[in-house]
């Protein structure tokens, strides 16, 4: 800057005699200040920029290793931020597959235990209604055949009573051989009778049961315990365990009271049962 200056103002000095020849030249002094700090910023820019660039120059290996390090871990740690943010995303669309997964899973299972024990449910509804069914059918099958036995019962009396009276006279032999046919047919008839569960009672000589035996009279007999059935006049029959006839009979009087029978001996495995469950 200051060469430049001095060349100007050698300029302006040499020039100042050919002002004075040349008649009157003039130059505007402000025009000139301006040039000049014009001329002077431009060269104090270029001496700035060449100092700037004598900078750059003049940096170390060293410096320039560290710029170059800094630089790769700041692209390295925005690639990391880029992936790590990438990753979180692909996370989140994972859990939210798994969390749909699993209420699918715990729907089906929910539906599957509903099956379970809808099937359950209708399984023992079926066995309660084959059971129940079953039992209707035994139970109608019992009725039918008390019904029919009840209707053949006064035939069987009947037939009974020709036998016995059969037997009563002094018959030919081919009228004998008639009435052992009868008396078979009669036999065949009371294994039906026994097939179905129908069984006669006949209660000659026991203890009268009011409520298997009908008293249509008494008889007085010493002999015989107090309240004894003497005589049959007609059988009576039973099914399993209902009565379809009592037996009209005739009970004794003005004999012994009968002893009370002996309890019955408890059977051996109930025994050591109870036994087991004492002593424990």
């Amino acid at each position: 800057m200051s060469a430049r200056k001095a060349r100007t103002e050698a300029a302006a000095a040499g020039a100042a005699p050919v002002d004075s020849e040349e008649k009157d030249v003039k130059i505007p002094v402000e025009a000139v200040d301006d040039t000049e700090a014009n001329e002077a910023a431009a060269a104090e820019a270029a001496e700035n920029q060449v100092e700037d660039s004598n900078k750059e120059a003049t940096m170390t290996e060293d410096e320039m290793v560290e710029a170059a390090i800094r630089a790769g871990e700041e692209a390295a740690d925005n690639d990391f931020k880029l992936k790590f943010e990438q990753a979180q995303k692909e996370l989140a669309d994972v859990r939210r597959e798994l969390d749909a997964a699993a209420e699918a899973q715990k729907a089906a299972e929910d539906k599957a235990k509903d099956a379970t024990e809808r099937t359950a449910r209708l399984q023992a509804d079926w066995e309660n209604f084959r059971r129940r069914t079953a039992n209707e059918r035994i139970a109608e099958r019992e009725r039918a055949t008390e019904k029919l036995v009840t209707a053949l019962l006064p035939v069987v009396d009947d037939i009974e009573r020709a036998i016995d009276h059969a037997r009563s006279q002094e018959l030919a032999d081919d009228f004998k051989q008639f009435v052992d046919g009868v008396d078979a047919v009669h036999a065949k008839l009371l294994d039906v009778f026994a097939h179905e569960g129908v069984e006669p009672i006949d209660p000659k000589g026991e203890a009268f049961d009011p409520l298997e035996h009908q008293a249509v009279g008494r008889v007085e007999d010493a002999s015989q315990y107090d309240e004894t059935v003497n005589d049959v006049y007609q059988k009576g029959y039973r099914m399993a365990d209902r009565i379809l006839r009592s037996a009209m009979v005739t009970v004794t009087y003005g004999g012994e009271k009968r002893p009370a029978p002996e309890p019955e001996a408890a059977p051996e495995d109930a025994t050591a049962d109870t036994a087991e469950s004492t002593e424990e």
